[in-house]
């Protein structure tokens, strides 16, 4: 996002392959704008599984559950042969597949980035905090924790690009450092994900990644098991598809949000109308990673949610501004149910190479470029159905 659009139709970035283990930011061009041969954008995708090689598929030993014998077992042994007996959500959960666009648009500049990075972390359930079942068998089994992000940038692409390669490692060391107990499992990841966006920060003026004008919004994701865990700064958003909902994961941070719009006056700022709201008239958002000239109005500080996993959902979609400008929450979780749940049925009776995730993502971009959006475009769609429980059911 930049302070002022301008519209240009003739710049698109491309970027027509990259690593299925190193994919830390991409733009890529639709080729419906150029021609009508093909409307499905170079793009990337893949399926993230325990058996795809990438994550270790180390596996901590099965409990030994107790028998029943006498004499009759205490409340509290009956607790735990009952938890050990349950099977967290996760058990079903550690196949996922994605897919993701990011298309400079109408832009001269793309100034947006993206961040899929499968099992950035590998942890047991019940070490991460949130298992519907601590104690059970499932909750010790070590599984993959998967890291997606969407950074829109403005004044410039540096402090985006150095998110998208530095935000996952940042995040992953700073919940490394925590030691709270595991009942405040929820504390941890505030602390990590708010110490973590601070060091980012810190480390764009240290490193001098950017003018102090350049700054960029980020909303990330980590998805365990049984959490799908939503950290957030500016006015990116994510949202979540389950069955017939679609629940925000985020809260767009703009300068007219009353709780935003005192904190800045309280800090002695102003917030103008100026081609909508904007912080002296400038910025669109009241939080961002970067943007130093605009301190202490715009701060660096996220927002955290925190969501258990069930059966239900279907997708969770990441995405900037350059989507959420010209579709609603609504709107884009209908269109991803629908054809989410078409593209599985057409991958059972044929090999597409484009998973039901990437043409989401696709499909997405394209109806925002068509309905005139003037932003960068960058769309993460996650899966959440694994084929494994699409294919029991079928």
């Amino acid at each position: 996002m930049e302070p002022l659009l301008e519209i240009d139709v003739e710049g698109i970035d491309r970027v027509d392959s990259l690593p299925d283990t190193d994919l830390a930011s991409a733009s890529s061009g639709f080729s419906f704008l150029l021609s009508t041969e093909d409307s499905r954008s170079t793009t990337s995708s893949g399926d993230i599984s325990t058996s795809s090689g990438e994550i270790p598929p180390s596996v901590v030993e099965e409990a030994v559950v107790p028998r029943l014998v006498d004499p009759v077992p205490s409340s509290d042994e009956l607790t735990i042969l009952t938890a050990r007996q349950n099977k967290c959500v996760g058990r079903n959960n550690r196949a996922v597949s994605w897919g993701f666009t990011s298309v400079i648009g109408r832009r001269k500049e793309m100034e947006d980035a993206v961040a899929v990075r499968p099992g950035f972390m590998s942890r047991t359930c019940d070490h991460l905090g949130g298992c519907t079942a601590p104690g059970s068998r499932t909750s010790a089994e070590i599984s993959p924790v998967h890291f997606f992000g969407v950074y829109d940038g403005h004044g410039g692409s540096q402090v985006a690009k150095f998110c998208a390669e530095r935000m996952h490692e940042v995040i992953a060391e700073e919940w490394g450092r925590e030691s709270i107990d595991g009942s405040e499992w929820q504390r941890r990841w505030e602390m990590a994900f708010s110490s973590g966006f601070k060091r980012a920060d810190n480390e764009v003026l240290t490193e001098s990644i950017a003018p102090e004008m350049v700054g960029s919004t980020a909303v990330v994701v980590v998805l365990s098991g049984c959490q799908i865990i939503t950290s957030n700064c500016g006015d990116s958003r994510a949202v979540l598809c389950r069955g017939t909902e679609t629940i925000p994961l985020t809260v767009d941070q703009k300068p007219d949000r009353e709780d935003e719009l005192m904190r800045i006056e309280g800090e002695g700022g102003k917030v103008i109308n100026w081609n909508g709201a904007r912080v002296f008239g400038v910025l669109a958002m009241s939080r961002a990673i970067g943007d130093r000239y605009l301190r202490p109005w715009i701060i660096p500080v996220p927002e955290i949610t925190f969501m258990t996993r069930t059966d239900e959902d279907e997708c969770l979609i990441l995405a900037s501004d350059g989507l959420w400008d010209v579709m609603t929450n609504e709107e884009v979780g209908e269109l991803a149910r629908r054809l989410l749940r078409r593209r599985r049925r057409s991958m059972n009776m044929t090999d597409e190479e484009v998973t039901p995730a990437q043409a989401v993502a696709d499909n997405l971009t394209e109806i925002a470029y068509c309905r005139n959006s003037s932003d960068n475009i960058s769309i993460i769609v996650v899966d959440l159905k694994s084929k494994r429980r699409r294919q029991q059911r079928q």
